[in-house]
C-alpha cells in the first residue's frame, strides 16, 4: 500500500497505536504457566476493546490449505513464525522464547506487528538471539527511505545476522501491507543492497527479521502454518509496520518494552 492522502495517513498512526498497546499487554503475560490458549483469548479481547477486528482470524493466504483459526500467532523456540496458539495449546515454560504477532483492521485499513520475548528467566544465548533480531529490525527500518531499494533493506538485516552469526531463512520475510494482510512487494530479510524495488514515500511497510540460533533450514508443521527450524534450534521474530518517508520512516507500530507481570 502506499498512502494516499492526510486521512488514510492519520488512520494507520491510530491504528498503530492501538497495536503497540495490544502487543505491551500481552507481552507482560508471558510468564512461565501461561497458556498460548489464554494468550489468544486476550489477544481477541483487546483488539475488540480497541475498536478494530482481527486481521489474522480467517484469513487464507496464497497456498493454505484453510484459513488461519486465531487472532494471534504464538511461535514457541523452534517455531519461528505462525504458531496456532489455540489448537493443542502448549503451556509456557521457563526460559521459553516466545514471539508474539498479530494484525489489527482499524477503520479498513490494517496494521502488524510482533514482539519476541522470554518467559523468566532466559539464557545469554537466548538474550543475544533477540537482542540481534530488535537490532537488525532497526537497521531495516533505517534504510526504508524514499529513493533506496527493498534489497537496502534486506541487506542492513542480513549484515546484522552475519554478525551475531546466525541463520535466517530465506523463504519468509515482510511485505507491504494496509489494505490486505500481505502486499507486494516481498521484503526479504538479505541483499543485496540496491536490488529489488525502489521505496517511495508514503509505502506502507511491514520488516520483520527473522533468526535462529542453529542453521537457515526450516520447515512446514503439518497445521499447515508453524514454520520451524529443522534442526530444532531456538528462533526468534520481530516485527514493525512503518512508513516509508524521504529521511526516515515512520514507525506505526512502536511499543514501550516492559518487564512481565509475576
Amino acid at each position: 500500500m502506499k498512502v494516499e492522502n492526510d486521512n488514510e495517513r492519520a488512520t494507520l498512526r491510530e491504528a498503530g497505536k492501538k497495536h503497540a498497546v495490544i502487543l505491551q499487554q500481552l507481552a507482560v503475560m508471558v510468564v512461565p504457566g501461561i497458556s498460548t490458549a489464554e494468550l489468544e483469548d486476550e489477544a481477541r479481547r483487546l483488539i475488540t476493546e480497541a475498536g478494530a477486528e482481527s486481521a489474522f482470524l480467517g484469513y487464507q493466504p496464497q497456498g493454505a490449505k484453510r484459513p488461519y483459526p486465531a487472532a494471534l500467532c504464538v511461535s514457541v523456540n523452534d517455531a519461528i513464525v505462525h504458531g496456532i496458539p489455540n489448537e493443542n495449546s502448549l503451556t509456557i515454560q521457563e526460559g521459553d522464547i516466545v514471539t508474539l504477532d498479530c494484525g489489527i483492521l482499524y477503520q479498513k485499513l490494517i496494521t502488524d506487528a510482533a514482539v519476541c520475548v522470554i518467559a523468566g528467566h532466559g539464557s545469554y544465548e537466548d538474550k543475544t538471539l533477540i537482542r540481534a533480531a530488535k537490532e537488525a529490525l532497526d537497521a531495516g527500518i533505517a534504510q526504508a527511505r524514499t529513493g533506496n531499494h527493498i534489497g537496502d533493506i534486506g541487506a542492513a538485516i542480513e549484515a546484522i545476522g552475519k554478525k551475531y552469526d546466525l541463520g535466517s531463512p530465506r523463504e519468509l520475510g515482510g511485505h507491504s501491507v494496509g489494505r490486505h494482510v500481505h502486499e507486494e512487494p516481498f521484503v526479504p530479510n538479505f541483499g543485496p543492497a540496491g536490488s529489488g524495488e525502489e521505496l517511495v514515500d508514503g509505502m506502507v511497510l511491514a520488516i520483520e527479521p527473522m533468526f535462529m540460533l542453529g542453521g537457515s533450514k526450516i520447515y512446514l508443521d503439518p497445521d499447515g502454518y508453524t514454520y520451524r527450524t529443522r534442526d530444532g534450534s531456538k528462533s526468534a521474530h520481530v516485527e514493525h509496520t512503518v512508513i516509508v518517508g524521504k529521511d526516515r520512516a515512520e514507525v506505526l507500530t512502536q511499543y514501550i518494552e516492559r518487564s512481565p507481570s509475576r
